[in-house]
């Protein structure tokens, strides 16, 4: 088969080269009908543009650097889904990066940002790896970055973010709870320092006074986001003189620690302490009981934040509000029943 070249497609199409190399890479500043040509010309041509001079020549990578807490925390493997699917549309590749257990100290990832090797950064509900200096307005300009899932950080506020309202998805949780007759809500959250943590004990606390329930402030404690975390403020929770017949937990990770330790406590779930979960991962459906879960829709979440990166990197703008938020929804399973008293 012979490898044709730009040469051959500005000729079967009747137009310069130059007017090929733009139809490839600005379509938008070509008429249609010799946008139709050329097209024409590619598929009879099976012309295929070497991308790496095409990114060469426009200073661009087509990498996009991805962060996040973990890469084994199974929420995030719906967000990925979605982030390579849109990735894949913009014709871009993805680098992943941890900060748990990041490989890369903050002057290594300062430095593959400064010497060009990305075009943009998508912030999973994840700290900043290099600092906030690269968050300056001046800087955000020469590196795009957009926040999906949660913005954790005050410092993270004022950029372009994907997210679920997680005081109103709180609320619903709570709510719920009240709904099926529970009056002793307990919460086990997340760091007092996260904005996400905040946020979900806000709809937590508003619920309850809108209920007119009392927020107890020993019934409010801090899991770590950990399956660990979890079960040493379950023991703190069971402990109690007067325990909770509910708990709201901040994640799914939590919730499955938080249903390990009441079944050792000997209690059972719903029967004694009824629970509820946020995210929805994977193993919510088949914790024993089932977990009743916030879900988020992970996968749109990614396409949506890689999609709002890729406009922000090709037109050096975002027209979109700062905070795009989407819809969750509560996940009714088998963990959560009246109280028996």
């Amino acid at each position: 088969m012979t490898d044709h070249s730009i040469k051959d497609v500005a000729r079967i199409a009747g137009v310069s080269i130059a007017t090929v190399s733009r139809s490839i890479n600005q379509p938008e500043k070509v008429s249609e009908s010799t946008l139709h040509k050329v097209q024409e010309a590619i598929r009879q041509t099976a012309y295929s543009p070497n991308r790496l001079a095409q990114n060469f020549r426009r200073g661009r990578t087509n990498l996009v650097m991805v962060v996040l807490p973990s890469v084994g925390d199974p929420f995030f493997t719906g967000v990925i889904r979605g982030i390579r699917t849109a990735a894949k549309t913009w014709s871009y590749s993805l680098v992943i990066e941890e900060t748990q257990h990041n490989t890369m100290n903050a002057d290594e990832v300062g430095a593959m940002l400064v010497s060009n090797q990305t075009d943009g950064v998508i912030l999973l509900a994840s700290m900043s790896p290099f600092g906030t200096e690269i968050l300056s307005a001046r800087n955000r300009r020469l590196l795009p970055i957009v926040i999906g899932c949660e913005t954790i950080a005050p410092e993270l506020d004022a950029l372009p973010s994907v997210q679920i309202d997680n005081v109103a998805a709180a609320a619903d949780a709570t709510n719920y709870l009240i709904s099926q007759g529970h009056t002793r809500i307990a919460m086990i959250s997340g760091q007092e320092s996260s904005l996400l943590t905040k946020d979900r004990e806000l709809g937590y606390g508003t619920a309850m006074r809108n209920a007119g329930l009392r927020v107890e402030s020993e019934w409010v404690l801090n899991g770590d986001l950990t399956i660990a975390g979890a079960r040493s403020a379950t023991r703190s929770l069971l402990n109690h003189r007067v325990r909770p017949t509910a708990i709201f937990c901040a994640n799914d990770e939590m919730a499955i620690g938080c249903l390990h330790e009441i079944k050792a406590f000997g209690l059972t779930v719903p029967g004694d302490v009824s629970i509820v979960g946020f995210d929805d991962i994977r193993y919510a459906e088949v914790a024993d009981p089932p977990l009743t879960t916030v879900s988020q829709p992970t996968e749109e979440i990614g396409e949506r934040v890689m999609n709002r990166l890729c406009r922000l990197i090709e037109a050096g703008e975002d027209a979109g509000a700062p905070r795009e938020c989407v819809r969750h929804r509560l996940v009714i399973r088998q963990s959560v029943a009246p109280p028996l008293a």
